[in-house]
């Protein structure tokens, strides 16, 4: 249930796309402490204009059922813009990073709700 959804301006290979979304997808399983086969990152190419400057930049929406508090946040803001650096080319201070904690009758899986 937890998700990482990044919205950057710069293209990537499949390859290297697959290979973001693992360290990603990773990462957020250790840092919320959720299994990762319930952890969903995605990447879409997108138009974006930072600071009103053109360049690498990135919106980065992270959401998930509990779990989100200040340290964890701030340890996926640090891991995020880390990691969108070096798969990207994205520098951190071009990254805004937004964090929904969903009640779990607000999250479905599987035919099912998880509250």
């Amino acid at each position: 249930m937890p998700l990482i959804k990044i919205n950057a301006n710069v293209d990537l290979p499949e390859n290297q796309q697959q290979a973001l979304l693992a360290a990603l997808s990773r990462t957020l399983a250790e840092v919320t402490h959720k299994p990762e086969g319930y952890c969903m990152v995605t990447f879409t190419r997108a138009a974006v204009l930072f600071a009103a400057r053109p360049g690498p930049a990135a919106f980065v929406d992270v959401r998930g059922i509990g779990g989100l508090t200040r340290e964890v946040n701030q340890q996926l803001t640090e891991h995020i813009g880390a990691q969108l650096k070096k798969s990207l080319g994205v520098p951190p201070d071009r990254v805004y990073v937004t964090f929904t904690d969903v009640p779990a009758d607000r999250w479905g899986w599987n035919g099912k709700l998880f509250g």
